[in-house]
């Protein structure tokens, strides 16, 4: 799935297998230090991965940051059916009810419009003033200028 273009299209690169391995370890060194991270995905019926949804924090430097990412990676022959915004709910949830979260963020190149409709979905809210430049990001990428969505638990 991380080698997958289409899967990809919004991220600077595919990831190899090894560097997908290396990603594995490190979601689950994440969860093993503090008890948060990326959850698999999988359909119920068919016991199959399509994909991951969690926690995860954002440490890179930008005015919002240090924060709590909530993010997701579809299967796209699963994109359309519900499956990221179901997850992220679940994850949301939990990250205000069991961590007690304050504000949950997740970001995004402007230009994806189907994670922005994710995230719109969840109840995110997006202030143009809190758009950002990814400096992770080749200046020169079409994927340079990032989007923030913000969101607090529930009064």
């Amino acid at each position: 799935m991380n080698a997958d273009p289409k899967v990809m299209e919004y991220f600077p690169a595919a990831l190899s297998v090894s560097e997908s391995d290396s990603f594995i370890d490190r979601i689950e060194q994440h969860f093993d230090h503090h008890g948060f991270g990326l959850w698999a995905v999988e359909l119920l019926e068919a016991a199959s991965f399509i994909g991951f949804a969690g926690l995860w924090p954002a440490s890179f430097d930008a005015h919002f940051t240090p924060a709590v990412e909530v993010g997701w990676r579809i299967d796209h022959r699963f994109w359309g059916c519900g499956y990221a915004p179901e997850a992220a709910r679940s994850v949301v949830s939990d990250g205000f009810d069991r961590l007690g979260l304050l504000e949950i963020v997740s970001f995004t190149a402007a230009i994806n419009i189907r994670s922005r409709r994710v995230m719109e979905k969840l109840g995110m809210q997006h202030e143009e003033s809190d758009d950002f430049d990814h400096p992770s990001v080749d200046l020169a990428s079409p994927l340079r200028r990032h989007v923030l969505y913000r969101l607090s638990p529930p009064r």
